[in-house]
């Protein structure tokens, strides 16, 4: 640093100054101080900074798998509003979204040097006493409850689900059956309670619910049950995955879309506009998710002080799988 500022003739303060992204800088210095960094080579050594200032521009991500749609376009996001804010992330992906996964994971973010934690576990699980978490560590959650010991950012699963249950039952179906997520998600389970809510208050019959593991090959199994019952007219599945299952099942089975069965899905991945029939479904903006998440994690670095809970908003998205029912 001293170097640099004997070659742009400035101070060592004012060198520290454009290496810390500081704006209290003429531009025409700033420029000075940039071309003699870049001629001697000079680059501001994070470590040092991070002693002095007690921040490492660091953010930790544990998730408990890769291979979800959501999970991944929400962690897209966060790294993209991460590297906006002059941060990098640690990822920590775990193999079960357990107590003791997350308790080992946060065992190995505190040796990273990280200023905050994003936790994307989509489980039931952060309100539970015995998840061992640092007092001292700033964490946003996302996908699951944690109490109101952390802020929360997630979608609005609930009003998803009701959206997608009340357009089938406007269109004239009596009842809409549910192809649900795997029972220890925190999204499926409120999206299955939703739907079941909207039917009771509508005075719709209740049927049973199936439980899928989000992947189209479970759409397709218990797809191909429900398409044996003639009184099936309207499902809702709880992400897209699944309800290209059920629409492969469907129409391997006879069953018409949606001349004889409408199909509602969530997410709007992007691949659901080129289904066939085109997929009614509910999306959720998962970059929204992963914006705030960022948001609300560097607010409590910052100020100290807890971010309130976020619901990210959903909307319908119409196409080509639903339609009234057969006369």
């Amino acid at each position: 640093m001293a170097d640099v500022a004997r070659e742009a003739n400035v101070s060592g303060q004012t060198v520290s100054r454009v290496s810390n992204g500081r704006d209290n800088v003429d531009p025409d210095t700033r420029e000075r101080v940039l071309e003699a960094m870049r001629k001697l080579g000079y680059r501001p050594n994070s470590a040092a900074r991070a002693l002095r200032s007690g921040r490492f521009h660091s953010i930790g991500v544990i998730t408990f798998t890769l291979s979800s749609f959501g999970n991944m376009r929400t962690l897209d996001a966060i790294a993209i509003a991460a590297a906006d804010a002059g941060y990098s992330i640690t990822l920590i992906p775990v193999p079960h979204p357990t107590q003791g996964e997350i308790s080992v994971a946060f065992g190995r973010l505190s040796e990273e040097a990280v200023d905050g934690v994003i936790i994307i576990v989509e489980a039931h699980l952060l309100d539970e006493n015995d998840v061992a978490l640092p007092a001292d560590l700033p964490v946003v959650i996302v996908d699951s409850t944690a109490g109101d010991r952390y802020p929360v950012v997630d979608t609005d699963q609930a009003h998803g689900a009701r959206l997608a249950t009340e357009h089938l039952l406007d269109l004239g179906h009596r009842t809409v059956w549910h192809i649900a997520g795997p029972e220890r998600s925190y999204s499926a389970t409120h999206r299955r309670e939703a739907w079941e809510a909207t039917l009771r208050e509508h005075g719709a019959d209740v049927p049973p619910v199936l439980v899928g593991d989000w992947s189209s090959e479970s759409g397709h199994e218990l797809g191909l049950e429900l398409a044996r019952n003639p009184d099936v007219t309207a499902i809702f599945a709880a992400n897209d995955q699944m309800a290209l299952g059920l629409l492969r099942a469907l129409h391997e089975s006879g069953r018409a879309v949606p001349a004889e069965v409408s199909v509602v899905g969530f997410d709007d991945m992007e691949e659901s506009r080129s289904f066939w029939p085109p997929l009614t479904t509910v999306r959720q903006f998962f970059g929204e998710v992963g914006r705030r998440s960022v948001e609300a994690l560097l607010y409590e670095v910052e100020s100290g002080e807890r971010d309130d809970s976020t619901l990210v908003a959903t909307e319908l998205v119409v196409r080509d799988s639903s339609a009234a029912p057969p006369a």
